[in-house]
Parts: C-alpha cells; sequence; structure tokens
C-alpha cells in the first residue's frame, strides 16, 4: 500500500462540495486529514493519502480535474 501527503486547495465555489468524501468513494483511497483551513473566498486540506498507487494517482487527477489545486508534500506535517 502506498502513502502520499497532498495539499488540496479549493476555490472558493468548491468549499461547500463534498470532494474528499467523493474521493473516497470513486476511488479505492483512504484518506487522513493532517491539517486543513477553511474560509469563505478559499480553503485548503492537507491530506495522507493510502492505496494503490495507480487509485492515488487517479484519484489526484480526479480532484484537479474538478478545480481542486493539488500540490505533493513531503515529510510529517504534524511534526514538522
Amino acid at each position: 500500500m502506498a502513502t502520499r501527503r497532498v495539499k488540496l486547495t479549493f476555490p472558493s465555489d468548491l468549499i461547500t462540495e463534498p470532494l474528499i468524501y467523493e474521493l473516497g468513494k470513486k476511488f479505492e483511497i483512504i484518506s487522513n486529514i493532517r491539517r486543513a483551513d477553511v474560509r469563505e473566498s478559499i480553503g485548503w486540506v492537507v491530506l495522507e493519502l493510502k492505496g494503490d498507487e495507480s487509485e492515488i494517482d487517479s484519484g489526484v487527477e480526479w480532484m484537479r480535474l474538478a478545480g481542486v489545486r493539488v500540490d505533493p508534500i513531503s515529510g510529517d506535517v504534524i511534526e514538522g
């Protein structure tokens, strides 16, 4: 099982959409929220994704196509 950490940045029109929930339903991916900040104009979430590499790739691409900015993160976001 592969693990990848990503930062998802949501524009204002997608903040209220349940995209992280849909990510887990559409793809065989387990998501763990590590950090988040949601405001009226923008929101971001740092997720740890676990699953097959191909499923993670497909899920990340699906998020990009939905209009979410996806950036890779290295290291442990909680411990520094």
